[in-house]
């Protein structure tokens, strides 16, 4: 079969590189169509920790990959000011504490809270201890270990990350072809996309087209049509300005979020440089003005101007339509709060290997397909509302938050939580307990009851477990190496 992926960037190397190294050999033609003239949106530097999966799997050497992408490490990520002004807490990649009786962690912590002063969740989470403390070090496999309850991503440069795989994808044979095109082909009658005309008058056939084309949706949204489902009555946030720093001196291994008056403020540490941008809402706050805000709030000189940039949050309403996949930008968009814009395209990639067509229009696996990614997208969506939602700010655009009606699959999560603390487990998408443990507590959510289960222990034992784990935390993560000398002998040395 003729894969043709229109596109390149990101999503469209993680897409040739999948295909290329997943698919037996000789199952599919890839070739690649982009133009070194078209820019690519380009700030997604964090990731997630489902991102070494994928580098496993297809065969990248993580310490070859963290030395040509000036990668950094990444534990989790810091909210500051987001339940309301002055608070903080980190979303980390790990467990809180352990569960007791078979009982999950936070009701336990939560009962104890009650009674004594028991200290924050996180003081029970090694990822945070470790964040607060700026080390890190891979985690163990002995899953009896306190150091086997965290995880772990990255902060990479993404046009770097992207001309790496494109190095890693030719090499398995993804042919690239350079040029603009200029015009999508069309079967006449089934509306089946035939090929591409190039600028130079070229015309690049296929049997399976990916689209690649960011923001444009070349193919899915403009030749096809696909529907546009908007979801910014409940992320209202439109706009960014994203701008490059000079690199910190002790490079932390989260990522920072910061919350401002009409939107939000990233800092992505890398080891040559600091990624940053604010992401906002024009219904609250002006271009200018937003610019301001961050140019004064970074935490480094400048390396180069701002750059704007505009959106619609939501997603198309089917990735895969007739003969074409949408990837990345082309399928949907979600403002970075929780680093997925990089997983998406990840679990799309992975998705077209597990459902690769024998015939390029195969309507059940193409429903299959669309169905998983639309529970990855709502899944996503809900967890975003999550932290506008829940908080005590005064500004106008956070009372709009607060008071506007959220998806019933977000009211009803909400709602088993404050009841009792209650949080469902599902088998597919994002996110699972801890990442919901951490906001919910994070911005002021505390439940109304405390699970029955939770007072098999008494209060004194209790409090001696909770103690044996912050005091076993600390010790561990005071050996660790810091992130900083971390990151620089892994580069070098590949330890």
């Amino acid at each position: 079969m003729r894969v043709v992926i229109l596109g390149g960037g990101t999503a469209g190397w993680m897409t040739a590189a999948a295909l290329a190294s997943l698919l037996p050999r000789g199952r599919c033609d890839l070739r690649l169509v982009e133009s070194e003239a078209i820019g690519t949106v380009g700030v997604g530097e964090a990731t997630l920790p489902q991102m070494r999966a994928f580098n496993d799997a297809i065969g990248v050497i993580e310490a070859d990959m963290i030395r040509r992408t000036n990668a950094t490490f990444k534990l989790g990520i810091e909210f500051v000011d987001w339940g309301f002004k002055g608070s903080s807490y980190i979303h980390p990649f790990g467990a809180h504490g352990r569960p007791i009786g078979g009982v999950p962690f936070h009701h336990h912590w939560q009962r104890a809270a009650r009674h004594g002063d028991v200290g924050p969740i996180g003081d029970y989470s090694f990822a945070i201890k470790a964040s607060r403390e700026r080390r890190f070090d891979f985690p163990e496999q002995d899953q009896s270990s306190i150091r086997s309850t965290f995880d772990y991503a990255y902060h990479f440069d993404a046009g770097l990350y992207a001309a790496f795989l494109r190095d890693f994808a030719e090499r398995r044979g993804v042919v690239r072809t350079e040029g603009k095109f200029v015009e999508v082909l069309q079967h006449p009658e089934s509306g089946l996309v035939e090929g591409v005309r190039m600028e130079s008058g070229e015309i690049v056939s296929g049997d399976l087209f990916v689209d690649c084309t960011g923001f444009r949706s070349a193919i899915a949204g403009q030749a096809l049509g696909v529907a546009w489902e908007d979801w910014s009555h409940w992320l209202p946030c439109d706009r960014a300005w994203a701008v490059q720093s000079e690199r910190m001196e002790d490079i932390p291994p989260y990522t920072k979020s910061i919350a401002h008056a009409a939107g939000w403020q990233w800092q992505i540490p890398l080891q040559h440089r600091t990624g940053n941008g604010i992401i906002y809402s024009s219904a609250f706050i002006d271009d200018d003005a937003a610019r301001e805000t961050l140019m004064a709030n970074l935490p480094n000189p400048p390396l180069i101007e701002p750059r704007g940039l505009r959106f619609t949050p939501g997603r198309r309403t089917g990735s895969w339509a007739k003969n074409c996949v949408a990837v990345g930008l082309a399928s949907g968009f979600l403002e970075p709060l929780e680093s997925t814009s990089i997983y998406l395209i990840q679990v799309a990639a992975m998705n077209l290997v597990a459902l690769f067509p024998e015939r390029a229009d195969d309507v059940v696996l193409a429903s299959e397909f669309n169905r998983r990614m639309d529970v990855e997208y709502d899944r996503i969506r809900d967890f975003l509302i999550l932290h506008y939602h829940a908080n005590r700010r005064d500004e106008p655009m956070w009372r709009y938050c607060r008071e506007m009606p959220v998806p019933d699959s977000l009211a009803e999560k909400i709602e088993a939580f404050r009841h009792r603390g209650t949080i469902p487990r599902y088998g597919e998408g994002l996110f699972s307990p801890p990442s919901w443990v951490s906001v919910f507590f994070g911005q002021g959510l505390e439940p109304e009851a405390v699970h029955p289960l939770a007072g098999a222990l008494s209060e004194d034992e209790l409090a001696k477990r909770l103690a044996a784990i912050r005091s076993q935390i600390a010790d561990e993560v005071s050996g660790m190496p810091r992130h900083d000398e971390f990151v620089t002998d892994y580069a070098e040395f590949g330890m």
